[in-house]
């Protein structure tokens, strides 16, 4: 699906055949959590939308200092799309964080800091796109308990398809179909009970503009994953901004909690979210080398191995689990010997 509006003036008149009560600005911070302010539509004038509206940076977790508090949201119209989950009618746009100290995208925001990727990548003579094709694993529960106090720490998490549960005493009985350990990978229903939940998920992301492929259990007990298509590395990412939120709200609004935490579940699969990942030029794909190793060109390899060699600094946002990273990164690098790529 493509975008609602592309221009302002579009933005107004899709605003007024929704007829939108609210307007609720988006941005990501450092650590990948959605914020949002909401304005009323009444008060959103067209200059707001082309220069930004300002907020308080210092309030925000790891982002600026006290002294240096005022930023902008520069919204990005190309993004609205209805939020299908508040009572009044409320469109959201995603936005970048401006800095107006250093009159530039600001450093420590994530849609800031790939656009000047793409920039620094087009003005290297790098490449002119790339695409990325994220796979988003979740968790659904149907119970969540947990304490962190000076005295005890522990959790809970519950799931009917736990196996855990297979002496639980449920109001109409325990049916005992459960997937058990590893084993949740393409079972049908009855073994597989997030059909319907999931199926509620899919047409919602459409319904915010994601085209959606396919949707299935996964190897854990209570997971899940839905395939949405890929895209460049901005729209990729704020689709999976949106993929959160809608599979999130999607659960909460039937009683139940989504998460996409790593490892909920000790001896079970975790969550990833492998990314398929491509760089283009005059629409020739320069990963793709016929012949070569595994087809993949030079471009490909050195790509590679800028992964590998930063993969500490990586690891810090995508990998909680340091030492597999660093146990992984160990063994590709002696397998296709990228020190010397």
């Amino acid at each position: 699906m493509g975008k609602f509006v592309n221009t302002t003036d579009e933005f107004y008149k899709y605003c007024e055949e929704h007829e939108v009560e609210f307007v609720d600005f988006r941005f990501t911070d450092i650590k990948g959590a959605w914020h949002h302010i909401s304005y009323r539509m009444s008060a959103v004038e067209a200059a707001m939308i082309d220069a930004g509206l300002p907020f308080d940076g210092s309030s925000i977790d790891a982002w600026q200092p006290i002294d240096k508090s005022d930023m902008l949201l520069k919204p990005d119209v190309g993004t609205a799309f209805l939020d299908p989950f508040t009572a009044d009618s409320t469109i959201i746009l995603i936005c970048d964080v401006y800095d107006i100290y250093e009159n530039e995208l600001y450093s420590k925001c994530p849609r800031s800091i790939a656009k000047k990727t793409l920039k620094y990548m087009e003005e290297a003579g790098i490449a002119d796109d790339a695409y990325f094709g994220p796979e988003n694993e979740f968790f659904v529960f149907d119970d969540v308990k947990f304490t962190d106090n000076i005295n005890e720490a522990s959790y809970r998490v519950e799931s009917e398809e736990g196996g855990w549960s297979s002496d639980t005493d449920y109001e109409f009985g325990n049916m005992g179909h459960r997937p058990g350990t590893k084993g949740g990978y393409f079972p049908t229903m009855p073994t597989d009970s997030m059909v319907d939940l999931r199926a509620e998920m899919m047409l919602l992301l459409e319904e915010v503009g994601l085209t959606v492929m396919l949707g299935h259990h996964e190897v854990a007990q209570a997971q899940g994953e839905i395939g949405i298509k890929f895209g460049g590395l901005i729209e990729a990412a704020d689709n999976v901004q949106k993929y959160k939120y809608v599979v999130k709200m999607v659960a909460h609004l039937n009683g139940k909690t989504a998460t996409f935490m790593p490892k909920p579940l000790y001896g079970d699969n975790g969550n990833g979210m492998h990314v398929h990942q491509s760089i283009w030029k005059d629409g020739k794909n320069l990963f793709y080398k016929e012949g070569e190793y595994a087809n993949l060109s030079k471009t490909a390899l050195d790509y590679l191995s800028g992964i590998f060699k930063h993969s500490d600094a990586v690891a810090a946002f995508t990998e909680p689990k340091y030492k597999l990273v660093q146990k992984t990164t160990s063994r590709l690098r002696s397998t296709f010997n990228l020190d010397l790529l």
